[in-house]
């Protein structure tokens, strides 16, 4: 005697508790402002995705209780509360998910973050050298997870515009993890002491340009962390070198075998010192060399540029005429700084201090004669 299968419509069908949860998921990935979702599509895609059947009019019960639920959350109220406030609502404001009358669907118009706010996140990802192809793709999918399947698309199209060289490193996330602990004032919920990391350092070879290989045949180097920095897509960790008590930068991702060493970290006085703005502009902006103030002349169409590289704090600006304006700053000059210069051509002129416009000169014949070994006397 074969036995009598109960339809599920003659009894208690399954997995109904799971329903409004299939249902807000459902919402989630298949709406937003601009694409809205039918109950029917609702009822059909929790019926193949969980096996969950439904009627459209549970449905509608279902989503006005997500609706209070996610008031409640939103606003820290009873539900009882949620429930009074949607009731009052004539405007439907408050309610997280909507009905269009015009397109006859609904859609989630808030979420904890919206598409802007995705996709600027997205890019910045992209944007970050230090992180490498693989997982920032996979950083990526978890942002556009936070939005529709459309947004997602669409961040993910977005994103992929942003050209860059990105670091080949898997463990850059690792050794800021390690950098992080190393610095920390505590540890597992006890006071800790700062110490000091030991990691090998890498540098392209000429012979393989695609991989790195490691400085100073390996000898590992063990530095005091202060601080980490982000400039230009890069991830830097600032130290201050113990013999000479100066700041020094390094690349997080050309580190390697990061490790803490349970030698406690030095320099502290050193590192009180520094002012973090001027450091920064002084060390990225310039590359490294001696410190001194100049006067740079340049067109007056150059100012945003000027005033992007060396900032506001502790510069002057000055109008010489209605062509050229003026700036007076500290900045570590070096061939790199004069180099900065020469891609102004005639719209910039190093006019001050007299040492750092003597040492341009210099740089300037020594360029010159790099491409006039042997100029022809005059007759």
């Amino acid at each position: 005697m074969s036995e009598k299968r109960t339809s599920p419509k003659s009894g208690k069908r399954p997995h109904q508790k799971y329903k409004s949860f299939a249902v807000l998921q459902y919402l989630l990935k298949n709406s937003d402002e601009d694409h809205v979702v039918s109950a029917k599509a609702i009822v059909e895609d929790i019926a193949d995705e969980f096996g969950i059947e439904a009627e459209r009019r549970s449905v509608y019960e279902d989503i006005k209780e997500i609706n209070r639920v996610l008031l409640m959350l939103d606003k820290g109220c009873t539900i009882e509360e949620a429930v009074e406030l949607l009731e009052n609502d004539r405007s439907d404001k408050l309610k997280a998910i909507v009905y269009d009358e015009h397109r006859k669907g609904f859609y989630v118009r808030r979420r904890s973050v919206n598409f802007y706010d995705l996709r600027l996140m997205a890019e910045c990802i992209y944007a970050s050298k230090f992180i490498n192809e693989g997982h920032a793709k996979r950083l990526v999918n978890t942002i556009c997870s936070f939005g529709s399947d459309y947004y997602g698309d669409q961040i993910r199209h977005d994103a992929f515009l942003v050209d860059r060289v990105k670091t080949n490193s898997k463990t850059v996330l690792r050794n800021i993890s390690i950098i992080r602990s190393a610095m920390s004032p505590t540890k597992d919920g006890a006071a800790h002491t700062p110490e000091k990391i030991r990691f090998k350092y890498l540098q392209h070879s000429i012979n393989d340009v695609k991989n790195e290989v490691e400085r100073r045949q390996g000898k590992p180097y063990i530095v005091n962390p202060f601080c980490l920095m982000i400039n230009e897509g890069n991830y830097y960790l600032l130290t201050i070198d113990d013999k000479t008590k100066k700041p020094r930068p390094y690349r997080v991702d050309r580190m390697k075998y990061v490790e803490l060493t349970g030698i406690e970290r030095e320099c502290e006085e050193e590192f009180k010192k520094i002012d973090m703005k001027v450091f920064a502009r002084r060390t990225f902006s310039m590359f490294s060399g001696n410190t001194t103030l100049v006067e740079i002349h340049f067109l007056f169409l150059l100012l945003d540029t000027m005033v992007e590289r060396f900032g506001t704090e502790g510069v002057t600006y000055s109008k010489i005429d209605d062509k050229f304006y003026s700036l007076s700053a500290f900045v570590d000059v070096s061939e790199q700084f004069y180099g900065w210069l020469l891609g102004f051509g005639r719209r910039v002129k190093l006019v001050g201090n007299e040492e750092a416009v003597k040492k341009f000169n210099a740089y300037l014949t020594k360029i010159y004669k790099e491409y006039n070994p042997d100029p022809v006397a005059d007759e």
